[in-house]
């Protein structure tokens, strides 16, 4: 007899060390606005020893969406200076939001600091839904479509959800990006979606470390013809063992290209 997997469980998320705006500690009357109003966007970051990787991919984010949703720059510095000053003297390893509001028109910069995390280390499960993002090349707040996907992904027993078009064309997971490898290249799908940093970053190094990598379309009627498949975000590179029915193998090989490429990307100080 089949049965049904049983039901991923949510995990409390790690609770916030400290949340500061514009350098100091967020009062209830300052949070009310990213409470109430779901406009403003945001970058996530892992901080070691005080380093991430990518900053400066975390900075023109920053700066471009800012540019983009309220017409204003937003000085890389500054940034920096603020989080240097959420984690203190006392934190060198965190996990690092930087969020963006604009109550009065004027952008705002707030800071979160939570315990340092990784990618989880089994190979992920993914369950598709028909759910685009809007406006996807911005990492914007009120997320609600990518926390109910992933939910009911959860709750059908997969890791998280895979977002798709309305004719199936695989664009992004709820909060990671995806890349399929079809035993010579790396397949990145060629749909609208969040570049995320960690993306950025590997795509430009994989010719270096001995693999080729294209955009193309990808279907969920193509899977099958894809040995194996990654997800990657802030958090890390993990393999994909499944995608609805359509198991995959994990390549240790190219996972093993993947993490050292990871690992070659150097540190840059706050």
């Amino acid at each position: 007899m089949t049965t049904s997997p049983s039901p991923r469980v949510q995990q409390d998320p790690p609770l916030v060390q400290r949340v500061e705006i514009e350098g100091r500690p967020a009062t209830a009357e300052q949070l009310l606005w990213p409470a109430l109003v779901n406009d403003g966007h945001f970058t996530a970051m892992q901080v070691r020893a005080g380093r991430v990787r990518g900053l400066g991919l975390h900075l023109a984010r920053l700066d471009s969406a800012t540019r983009e949703l309220f017409d204003r720059g937003l000085d890389g510095g500054r940034v920096r200076e603020l989080v240097r000053h959420a984690l203190g003297d006392d934190i060198t390893d965190a996990a690092i939001r930087v969020y963006v509001h604009a109550p009065d028109g004027e952008p705002r910069i707030m800071v979160t600091v939570r315990p340092p995390a990784g990618m989880p280390a089994d190979a992920q499960s993914l369950m598709s839904v028909p759910y685009l993002r809007p406006v996807p090349h911005i990492k914007h707040v009120g997320g609600f479509g990518q926390i109910h996907y992933g939910r009911l992904a959860r709750r059908a027993g997969f890791d998280g959800a895979l977002l798709t078009g309305p004719d199936g064309t695989v664009s992004e997971g709820a909060v990671a990006n995806i890349a399929f490898y079809d035993g010579s290249d790396v397949v990145w799908p060629d749909a609208p979606c969040l570049a995320g940093t960690t993306l950025q970053l590997l795509e430009p190094r994989l010719g270096d470390a001995g693999l080729r990598s294209r955009r193309a379309p990808v279907g969920l009627a193509d899977l099958a013809s894809y040995p194996s498949a990654f997800v990657m975000n802030s958090l890390g590179i993990a393999p994909v063992r499944r995608i609805d029915a359509t198991d995959f193998t994990v390549d240790e090989k190219l996972m093993g290209v993947l993490a050292d490429v990871y690992a070659s990307v150097p540190w840059e100080a706050l």
